[in-house]
């Protein structure tokens, strides 16, 4: 029963970040969101809590592999996969965790490989301006690393130099998982399809 809790609780609060993703903060909220660090959108501010039970660790270094793949909804709106890095990187850092204890590596895979075209093919196939690129840029000045499913840039007949190069060439989000999870990575799911 425990087992089936956590990913029922987990998809309910996804479920309501989602609604809350990219529409306007009610007023409850906004009254007390904070943002640590980045700010770069509303909705990557972290709330704060009084006496937490599960405080920082300092003998613990903060590794996460967050599972980001979807597909591209609004070509306008950053994807709220990447509203979440930023929120998981923000909600360390409210916690008390220095940035030097804080490693994210962030794989992208499946449809969600669109979010990372770069400046020119975003803008020929979308006709706008790629908004996802702004996120990326933060997240990687404070350190988040970025990777791509090679299999999925096939699957999709898509090159490397359509991508933006603040994203890195992997084999496959498989792989890299289980590299990841050797090297001490917990596996974070912030991903809503």
């Amino acid at each position: 029963m425990k087992k089936l809790l956590a990913p029922l609780f987990m998809m309910f609060f996804l479920s309501c970040m989602t609604c809350f993703a990219q529409g306007e903060i009610p007023p409850h909220i906004k009254e007390h969101i904070t943002y640590p660090v980045l700010d770069f959108h509303p909705w990557v501010g972290v709330m704060p809590v009084d006496n937490p039970k599960m405080p920082y660790d300092p003998s613990l270094e903060y590794k996460v592999a967050i599972d980001l793949y979807g597909s591209l909804k609004d070509s306008t709106e950053i994807h709220s996969t990447f509203l979440e890095v930023a929120r998981t990187y923000n909600l360390n850092i409210a916690n008390g965790v220095p940035a030097d204890k804080i490693k994210i590596a962030a794989v992208i895979h499946g449809g969600l490989i669109q979010a990372i075209l770069n400046e020119s093919e975003y803008e020929s196939k979308y006709s706008t301006e790629n908004p996802n690129l702004a996120a990326i840029k933060a997240l990687e000045e404070v350190g988040v690393k970025f990777y791509v499913c090679g299999q999925s840039m096939g699957f999709y007949n898509m090159k490397a130099s359509q991508i933006t190069p603040m994203v890195n060439m992997a084999v496959s989000a498989k792989t890299t998982f289980i590299t990841l999870d050797q090297m001490g990575y917990s596996y974070l799911n912030v991903s809503e399809d």
